[in-house]
């Protein structure tokens, strides 16, 4: 049998760039064994640069010009932290995450792209908006347009900085305010004598544009203050401007500067031919927070795709020992600069060319690019052996569907029911005062009543840090629903095979943000287990302590209320994101969802006649546990219930956890049909929220304090005379 390879070097990239992703690609279909992939970008989607002009002109949805960092980061079997890089220490090997703490290296790529915030005129940082990141601006601008629309703000636009940005800027604005019935005043205002950036037959083809989309031009003119609605000029003038865009210049991020790593005067990161940072062979940075000192350029994202599989060579030659390549960037390149409508402008030497089939030409340019991240490789796994044993293919269904993480992989109920039967047979103690079967055991200890229950996770993300917040509150969700107050925690981790560098780090990691939500809970960690093994598996054991009677399964009453608490669908949610099937922002909101705490909510429903945290067995499963514990009936509301977003759809499309069959058998529903929303019933929840019966006089109350928490509550139906569970 071969050896499982062990990790060994941590490779951190930091930004979701054009390069970065392309890297990215590149190495989910050539990976190198033993490393571990990192990728850290402030949000789950990085925006393509070459067609946010056609966005904000209305051509393209933000979705079309978005890269789905959470499915790339899947394919190239890597770990994504959403998050802020605010720090970089060369001689540790660690990377700051704002909010977050240090993420080490062995070896490092720097992709973060400028911006444009123009901290020199006064005013801009409160009442303007940079043309990057790109990402804020077009959301600034959807925004604008909203309110332009309802009457809510005037349409005028200002934007500093005549250089092709600016220009493409100002032309898209014009077209989409047009179009969207309003009388634009676009005003574009550059400081030097002319617009820049432009050949002069390429400049004749500009200036006819902005004459036909009513924008007005002023060069020579220097912005000296950005005020709410207008801007002051260096000679006086006032330009109206309820929207003021900085596109003047391109400005590095700040914190580079307090790296102690070697910068130009404006602060990009000096690299080589190789991409290495001078002096940091560790440490590479590409696009346009870098500087080729040998062959300078101007910051244009067509160089961060040219240099993206010469740094996909050296990274891997840097972590494996291997020779590194040379990048050469071309002298001159084509620009294709769109003119608002759909129409564009060819430039490239002394020659220049407009015209709408110059749009169609840069748009299939663009929907390629975009369709390499569209479309990833069919990655094909290995299939099944030839001969196997009799109801291995049965078991692992027609498609051979993965085996999910989470809860998803839970033993299904009716195999664990047998199980819990016969051991509640057995001899029982005093002071054990409950059996199997409820979200906690409850012991008397010296007249204290004491909960007591364990939980372990198959990892559903790369992010060792994410996922125990999740695992840890999670746990938490037993002790929670028992009107307990969470006391002691010991952790279980196993890890992949790794060096022990890498399971230092791992361990910090998990530790950190374990010890964060069980203090925070009120309880402490007290010690714990580690291993290694296939996978990483977590787990907490933990103990509360009941200042009243615990609240059991087993005091639901006719006409009581049912109360869920958070949405449902986070294991469809996460079997989608492992098939590549699931949108990178629904995946992202959900488990940001999943790692917030709910002790508050718990407390909000102490006076609950019954309670259970949504976990494993669904919706479905933990109602019919209340209504077989307490000998009643359930009828479900399935409009009141809420779902995650994007659950729904890939519910439509037949996605489904691997415990969802058993779910279902284990906890059938009258009436219920097979649409989306009826699968989602019986859909596995990590970190699901709570499952509450009250009484009817209760509800207000309780809705109201959950409210204050912050978390959702709504009421799901009522508990009915009779067995089993029913769609009202």
């Amino acid at each position: 049998m071969q050896p499982q390879i062990p990790l060994t070097r941590d490779l951190v990239l930091i930004g979701g760039g054009h390069a970065h992703a392309l890297a990215l690609r590149k190495w989910g279909m050539a990976p190198l064994p033993g490393v571990r992939l990192t990728l850290i970008n402030p949000g789950p989607t990085a925006p393509y640069s070459g067609m946010l002009p056609g966005h904000i002109a209305g051509h393209y949805s933000r979705t079309d010009l978005d890269i789905d960092l959470v499915r790339l980061a899947r394919f190239a079997g890597a770990r994504l932290i959403l998050g802020a890089v605010d720090g970089l220490d060369a001689q540790a090997r660690t990377v700051h995450v704002a909010g977050r703490g240090d993420i080490g290296y062995d070896v490092a790529s720097v992709d973060i792209g400028i911006h444009a915030e123009m901290p020199g005129i006064e005013g801009f940082a409160d009442h303007g908006i940079g043309a990057k990141p790109l990402d804020r601006y077009a959301s600034a601008w959807e925004r604008f347009v909203a309110e332009v629309v309802d009457g809510g703000a005037r349409p005028e636009v200002a934007v500093i900085g005549g250089g092709v940005a600016g220009t493409e800027l100002s032309l898209a604005m014009s077209h989409r305010l047009t179009e969207a019935g309003a009388s634009p005043r676009v005003t574009l205002i550059e400081a030097g004598p002319d617009l820049t950036g432009f050949t002069p037959r390429a400049l004749s083809s500009v200036r006819t544009a902005l004459a036909d989309h009513g924008v007005e031009v002023l060069t020579g003119s220097g912005v000296a203050q950005v005020a709410p609605d207008h801007v002051i000029l260096v000679d006086g003038r006032t330009i109206p401007a309820a929207l003021t865009v900085g596109a003047a210049g391109a400005f590095a991020h700040s914190w580079l500067a307090d790296t102690a790593l070697p910068t130009t005067s404006e602060g990009f990161l000096r690299v080589g031919p190789t991409l290495q940072v001078e002096g940091h062979p560790e440490l590479f940075a590409v696009g346009d927070c870098a500087h080729l000192t040998e062959t300078p350029r101007p910051k244009a994202g067509v160089f961060a795709v040219r240099a993206a599989p010469v740094l996909a060579a050296n990274l891997k030659a840097a972590l494996s020992g291997g020779p590194m390549r040379s990048f050469r960037p071309q002298k001159d390149f084509l620009k294709l600069v769109s003119l608002g409508g759909k129409s564009a402008l060819a430039s490239k030497w002394s020659l220049a060319a407009a015209g709408p089939l110059l749009w169609q030409w840069k748009n299939r340019i663009d929907q390629k690019f975009m369709d390499r991240f569209r479309h990833l490789p069919d990655m094909t796994a290995p299939g099944l052996p030839a001969q196997v044993a009799d109801g291995v293919r049965a078991e692992l269904g027609t498609d051979a569907q993965m085996l999910c993480a989470g809860c998803g992989s839970k033993v299904g109920p009716d195999v664990l029911a047998a199980a819990l039967a016969r051991m509640q047979a057995g001899p029982g103690r005093k002071d054990v005062l409950s059996g199997p079967g409820d979200d906690a055991a409850v012991l008397d200890i010296g007249g204290v009543r004491q909960v007591l229950t364990t939980d372990h996770l198959r990892a559903f993300t790369e992010d060792p840090a994410l996922f125990a917040r999740i695992a840890a509150v999670h746990a938490l969700g037993d002790i929670w629903a028992m009107g307990a107050e969470p006391q002691a925690a010991l952790v279980s981790i196993t890890l992949p095979r790794q060096s022990e560098p890498l399971q230092a780090r791992v361990i910090a990691e998990i530790m950190a943000a374990a010890e964060d939500v069980i203090t925070a809970a009120g309880a402490q960690i007290v010690g714990g287990h580690s291993t290694m093994g296939a996978e990483m598996v977590l787990g907490f054991t933990l103990t509360g302590l009941a200042p009243r009677d615990p609240i059991s399964v087993a005091g639901a009453k006719p006409g009581d209320a049912v109360i869920l608490t958070r949405p449902i669908g986070t294991g469809t949610l996460l079997a989608g994101e492992m098939q590549g099937k699931a949108d990178g922002r629904d995946v992202a909101e959900v488990l940001a969802t999943m790692a917030r705490p709910q002790g508050a909510a718990a407390a909000a429903l102490a006076g609950a006649h019954a309670m259970t945290d949504v976990t494993g067995f669904g919706l479905a499963g933990h109602l019919a546990a209340i209504c077989k514990a307490s000998g009643v009936g359930a009828e479900i509301d399935l409009s009141a219930v809420p779902t995650y977003p994007g659950a729904r759809a890939l519910a439509a499309q037949g996605v489904r956890s691997t415990i969802h069959a058993a779910n279902v058998a284990a906890a059938p529903v009258a009436g219920m049909g097979d649409n989306d929303l009826m699968a989602l019933l019986h859909d596995p929840q990590t970190a699901g929220g709570f499952l509450a019966v009250v009484s009817p006089d209760d509800v207000a109350g309780c809705l109201a304090a959950i409210a204050a928490t912050g978390e959702p509550g709504v009421v799901i139906r009522r508990i009915v005379e009779g067995a089993g569970l029913s769609v009202a």
